[in-house]
């Protein structure tokens, strides 16, 4: 098969893209014809030595598929050759990933593509959709009737935040960069957007945007930002607010103890890869129903397996460059 991957880790250049065996599925996996990969920012810290990870190398790049099932482990129920899969949490923790022709994913790991749903819009939504669900059912709780402010609604994340928290009868105020990017996430249903560029470069400045659109505080704040403001994350924060920490490896901001519990307040740092297979397949659960329904992680560019280097180039220039540049998901077509 056709596979992008490293020997060593290194720059977005250490990538080849060649020959490969095709996996071979043990008794509990699945082997995928994959069809779409999506990229990540996470992808990119493995592929660099950023996050250390045990890596079987040569290895296989990328996280996210989607593509069809062309064979099945003797232990596996409930998938049958022909069945349209999708998943995530590949190419992590020692996993082979799937930016190739094919992929042997343990059966938990997978779940059926709603017929309705493109095999590139399944892969895109993967692991977004499942860190989205994961920080807003599973860790903040969020409730109908309840606001939340997310941080970055135009990020790969927050644009599923956004859209997960509307269906979760949620109000949502989200912050974007730039007007283009303010009308994006207005148009996935956020209530309030505020427009960072809009703003001085100043805690105290968002603090007061959000109250004005949310007077008492905020049930819940989505918090992306690798260095983010704790002293302003608490001040708009609600009596019994949560918040939900996704990023910021390795930041270490100050953190306002005495307005933290006096608010009885509560924070929660989560990582998705780490959450279990039953975890994800209930996050996934939803997410398929969703996508039946309109859910969808925005696509911005569509790249063959040969450009999976230009791809990370692209991330890394989007997430660790800032250069406003990336709108929407990178998706691999094999």
């Amino acid at each position: 098969m056709r596979a992008a991957f490293i020997e060593r880790t290194g720059p977005p250049d250490v990538i080849r893209v060649g020959d490969r065996p095709d996996p071979r599925p043990g008794p509990d996996d699945v082997l995928v014809r994959v069809r779409a990969a999506a990229v990540n920012p996470i992808d990119t810290y493995v592929r660099g030595g950023a996050v250390a990870m045990p890596l079987p190398l040569p290895f296989v790049v990328g996280c996210d598929l989607a593509g069809d099932v062309v064979a099945v482990g003797e232990a596996v129920a409930g998938f049958a050759v022909g069945d349209r899969v999708w998943g995530s949490n590949q190419g992590l923790l020692g996993r082979q990933g799937t930016c190739a022709e094919f992929a042997a994913v343990d059966a938990r790991w997978l779940y059926p593509t709603p017929a309705d749903v493109s095999d590139r819009d399944a892969a895109a939504a993967a692991l977004v959709g499942i860190t989205a669900h994961l920080g807003l059912v599973t860790h903040a709780g969020l409730r109908a009737g309840e606001t939340i402010f997310v941080s970055g609604g135009s990020g790969g994340v927050g644009t599923m935040v956004v859209q997960i928290a509307k269906r979760l009868g949620a109000r949502v105020i989200a912050t974007a960069t730039g007007p283009d990017a303010a009308a994006r996430v207005a148009a996935l249903g956020a209530d309030a957007v505020i427009d960072r560029r809009s703003l001085p470069p100043s805690g105290e400045a968002i603090v007061e945007a959000v109250l004005a659109a949310a007077p008492r505080g905020v049930d819940v704040v989505w918090e992306a930002l690798r260095e983010p403001d704790l002293d302003a994350v608490v001040s708009m924060l609600a009596e019994r607010g949560r918040i939900v920490l996704m990023a910021g490896r390795e930041a270490r901001p100050a953190f306002p103890v005495g307005p933290f519990y006096v608010k009885q307040a509560r924070l929660v740092g989560f990582v998705m890869f780490k959450a279990s297979w039953q975890e994800q397949a209930a996050a996934a659960s939803d997410l398929a129903r969703w996508m039946t329904s309109g859910l969808r992680a925005p696509i911005g560019t569509v790249l063959s397996l040969e450009e999976t280097a230009a791809a990370h180039r692209l991330q890394e220039e989007g997430t660790i460059g800032r250069n406003g540049r990336l709108a929407g998901k990178i998706v691999i077509e094999p």
